[in-house]
């Protein structure tokens, strides 16, 4: 059998072709990848960086808030405290003044008492004798 060399350079030219096709169809498909890879690294680098920085300013927050929730506690027990001295002052004070208002007022009526008793002294003795 023999070959023209025609057709030898058709196929060899077919095969030079679908060669170069593949390889750059793979060597494009490659650089995609990659490029895809360099994207998604500097996103993440990115994405580590703002969390990073958003938790550091969270915990700032944070602290700052319980310092100030701390001193606010801090502050309204000391008043609650102060208002609660004042109150029991208060209530004491009163109890004293209805307590000695309470005893006056039971000497008082004891004193009308007497003096009711004396007015009306003994009961007089009228009945006579019928003898």
């Amino acid at each position: 059998m023999f070959v023209s060399a025609g057709i030898i350079a058709v196929v060899l030219s077919a095969v030079g072709i679908v060669v170069t096709l593949g390889s750059s169809m793979f060597l494009g498909f490659a650089w995609c990848v990659r490029r895809t890879d360099a994207v998604e690294r500097r996103l993440s680098a990115r994405i580590d960086e703002v969390e990073h920085k958003l938790s550091a300013r969270i915990d700032e927050v944070e602290h700052t808030l319980n310092a100030r929730i701390d001193e606010v506690e801090h502050t309204l027990n000391a008043r609650i405290d102060e208002v609660e001295r004042t109150l029991n002052a208060r209530i004491d004070e009163v109890e004293r003044s209805l307590t000695d208002r309470i005893d006056a007022v039971g000497h008082e009526t004891t004193e009308v008492k007497i003096a009711v008793a004396r007015l009306e002294g003994p009961v007089p003795r009228l009945l006579t004798r019928a003898r």
